[in-house]
């Protein structure tokens, strides 16, 4: 059972998600199942079969995420430090094509975002810059082509 490495913000995101599905979602379904049952024929009753169905998922939604709030080993970015990229880094890179400027975070897979500047630490750009240290020049190969960029700024927040 291996772990899955992820901020405090990223763990607690986990758990007010399976929090909403088990107060919320799951007693409101329940509820929509009764109520279905008492429309009779429960062979041809398509809102209970819809509910059935509903249930099903939510229920699958909570086991994966009891795994992974199981699994989790959160790491407390803020007291980290030092030059090299690693796990909770933010990363200033600059495309040596285009001179764009990005800034990425380096977290575990469950909160990634690339919109939010998160990006999993097992993408290929990650995987890419861990070890990797302020002005080193980095080639990731992406489903677009291979990028070159420079490391500009490596913190810890």
């Amino acid at each position: 059972m291996d772990k899955i490495p992820m901020t405090a913000a990223g763990y607690a995101v986990l758990e007010e998600e399976l929090k909403h599905r088990q107060q919320v979602e799951r007693p409101r379904i329940i509820q929509q199942i009764t109520d279905a049952r008492t429309h009779g024929d429960l062979s041809e009753n398509a809102e209970y079969h819809a509910a059935k169905e509903m249930q099903s998922h939510n229920e699958g939604a909570i086991a994966e995420l009891e795994d992974k709030i199981a699994r989790a080993e959160v790491i407390d970015v803020s007291k980290l430090s030092g030059d090299t990229i690693k796990f909770g880094a933010t990363v200033t890179l600059v495309d040596e094509d285009t001179d764009e400027k990005r800034v990425w975070q380096i977290v575990g897979e469950p909160e990634a975002d690339a919109k939010k500047g998160k990006i999993s630490i097992t993408s290929p750009l990650a995987r890419a810059l861990i070890g990797k240290t302020k002005g080193t020049s980095v080639e990731v190969v992406t489903p677009g082509g291979a990028k070159a960029y420079e490391v500009k700024k490596v913190e810890w927040r």
